[in-house]
């Protein structure tokens, strides 16, 4: 509880509203009254023998104030900026156009708005507020219920494994892009290494395209390795330009979120203009109508199975990054009285039309493509690192003025994945800092910061070795599987049920000072989410997944994961999930009493909570006091002193 000093005589508190175990000791007559060290002096003089209180009164230390305060955003634009930079990512682009064209083309966007509606929205408003009310990392965060502390641990478990591989596939675009300053390009069928490939590809002789040749041997060495087991030598072309991908993260993000809240006015903005270029030069190509086409097919069967409505919940899920941590540590930066739901209403409807305006941009070229080799788009059409690297630079090789594009493109790609980095290194700073306040300080922060881009590029090297892909393609299937999920789950069902829903609408409301009308209606609609329908959602989610886990295999092109790959992908999404019951066991076996005792004080907010939330000097207390004159004076007749 927060008490300020001017409040004292006129704000009460009952005494019932605090643990029994937090009553002070007795303070003896004639000595002053304090209140954190505040002395409450008497109108009355000192020689006045005064009566033994009826309360007791005991002096709380306030918590030391933090080395460096925390810092806030420059401008509501660099929020809205960071946030739509840390979620228009490379599954965009990559994914979104896949998805849309094997799920039934334009009957997708059914399922997939569906899915914005009641899953994306709602847990984008929740890790957002949560974040800006608490005004703290993902673990310091949940001080509003200690017993789900372990979320903010899951969280940042995710965004460290998230983080180790993701700056893998800026180091390949880091690589592609140095590759693309020559002419011809060394993918295309002019570079006189590829002659034979070239000249096969109406025979079956040749296994590969040109581009594809490129990227198995050249790039990544992969047709030296013969499985997980086998990962082979570092590939040390990808090992510099890995070094170089963390020596950019280090800098921009030096100085937090005020070096990071200027470099995506460039970083989040650029991609759009270079997918306005795409689209209008894919327009002019023969055959671009059939790739649109292909893209937009609308098959309304189907909408009866259950893969499609999966596959739109993950990429909404997925492409606004929900869960990892990034959202609430961003928002936490934010002024009190931001307007969250405009934010999230703003960012998340934003994103979803980025997704569908990229895969015009993505399929008029590979139409293109397509017509060119004479074969149906779907032949051509891929998703992942196989269309960024693959199937859409063969296709820019196919373009006038061939280099020019692909330079573009690449910087598009290394744009959206060094955003997205952003928002998961900012969530796994931002926690640490706040458990430890005290490496805020400039000195400490760098190095804090230099050993942490250090650990992960010697942890990266495992990726880009010759059997690198193998290793990243299982951290990329399991990092962000089921215990994403679970996490997400908790987090919904944890504010719903624990912290309180009314309670955390009424925050939210508090937050919006001047709160139009039909932010109250909205809130009324997310609070039915938080509840049952998006709780339910997940659920789905979840068992879909362990389904597909339970009856398929995964795969790397021809090459099947053994089952000792599989487990240990399986161990890694349980180490993640599995910090919720282990630091929810730490939180009861601090609290004492009996079991429902410890489990209601668990899930109680610490008094420390809310405490960014205001500006003014406050005083942290157990509970509040009110003095009167009589306090101060003589004792009544046939009392003595003690």
């Amino acid at each position: 509880m927060k008490l300020f000093p001017e409040q004292w005589p006129g704000e009460g508190v009952r005494q019932r509203d605090f643990p029994e175990q937090e009553m002070p000791a007795t303070v003896m007559p004639g000595s002053p009254v304090q209140l954190n060290g505040v002395t409450l002096e008497s109108e009355h003089p000192q020689s006045v023998s005064q009566p033994q209180p009826a309360f007791q009164i005991q002096p709380v230390t306030p918590d030391p104030a933090p080395c460096q305060p925390r810092e806030t955003w420059g401008g509501k634009y660099e929020f809205l900026l960071s946030c739509i930079g840390y979620c228009v990512g490379l599954g965009n682009v990559w994914r979104f156009p896949y998805l849309c064209y094997r799920n039934g083309g334009g009957v997708f966007l059914i399922p997939y708005f569906v899915m914005l509606l009641f899953t994306g929205l709602p847990l984008f408003l929740l890790e957002l507020s949560l974040g800006q009310y608490g005004a703290a990392g993902p673990i310091t965060v949940w001080k509003c219920c200690p017993l789900l502390k372990g979320i903010g641990v899951g969280m940042l478990l995710v965004s460290s494994l998230v983080s180790l591989y993701y700056n893998v596939i800026i180091a390949w675009t880091f690589y592609y892009l140095g590759m693309s300053f020559q002419s011809p390009l060394p993918w295309s069928c002019d570079a006189p290494q590829n002659a034979p490939l070239c000249q096969n590809t109406s025979g079956n002789s040749s296994r590969f395209s040109a581009s594809e040749a490129f990227w198995n041997e050249q790039v990544l060495g992969v047709t030296h390795s013969s499985g997980l087991h086998d990962p082979g030598p570092v590939r040390w072309p990808l090992a510099i330009c890995l070094l170089v991908a963390w020596i950019v993260i280090f800098l921009c993000m030096l100085k937090g979120i005020r070096s990071s809240g200027k470099v995506v006015y460039f970083t989040a903005t650029f991609p759009y203009l270079v997918l306005i270029v795409l689209i209008i030069r894919g327009a002019t190509l023969e055959g671009s109508i059939e790739g649109v086409r292909f893209y937009l097919s609308s098959d309304w069967s189907r909408l009866q199975s259950a893969q499609v409505w999966n596959d739109a919940a993950s990429q909404i899920f997925y492409s606004l990054g929900i869960g990892f941590g990034g959202l609430l540590s961003m928002a936490s930066y934010n002024k009190f009285d931001n307007n969250v739901i405009r934010d999230t209403l703003v960012i998340a409807i934003g994103n979803c039309c980025t997704s569908f305006f990229a895969g015009f941009a993505i399929f008029s070229i590979l139409g293109h493509m397509a017509w060119r080799k004479k074969v149906p788009v779907g032949e051509v059409a891929d998703s992942g690192p196989g269309l960024a690297f693959v199937a859409y630079p063969e296709a820019l090789a196919l373009l006038p003025g061939s280099a020019f594009w692909s330079v573009l493109f690449f910087l598009m790609m290394f744009t959206l994945g060094v955003d997205t980095l952003f928002g998961n290194m900012e969530g796994i700073t931002t926690a640490v800092l706040d458990e430890f306040p005290a490496l805020r300080e400039w000195r400490r922060k760098t190095l804090f910061l230099g050993v942490l881009c250090f650990t992960f590029y010697l942890l990266g090297l495992l990726l880009i070795t010759e059997g690198g892909i193998y290793w990243f393609t299982l951290i990329d299937a399991y990092s962000t599987s089921f215990g994403l999920i679970i996490i997400t789950l908790f987090m919904c069902i944890g504010i719903a049920f624990f912290y309180g829903v009314n309670q955390f609408c009424r925050d939210i409301i508090d937050m919006i000072c001047r709160c139009p009308p039909w932010c109250s209606k909205v809130v009324l609609y997310f609070k039915a989410c938080w509840v049952f329908i998006t709780p339910c959602l997940l659920l789905f989610i979840l068992f879909y997944i362990f389904l597909e886990m339970y009856n398929t295999t995964l795969h790397y092109g021809a090459y099947a994961y053994p089952r000792w790959g599989k487990a240990l992908g399986v161990c890694m999404g349980t180490v993640t999930c599995i910090q919720i019951p282990l630091w929810a066991l730490v939180a009861i076996c601090r609290e004492s009493g009996t079991l429902t005792d410890r489990f209601r004080k668990a899930i109680h907010p610490l008094n420390s909570w809310r405490t960014a939330t205001t500006h003014a000097e406050v005083i942290d207390v157990p509970y509040t006091i009110n003095l009167v004159d009589s306090d101060f004076g003589s004792p009544p007749q046939g009392s003595s002193e003690a």
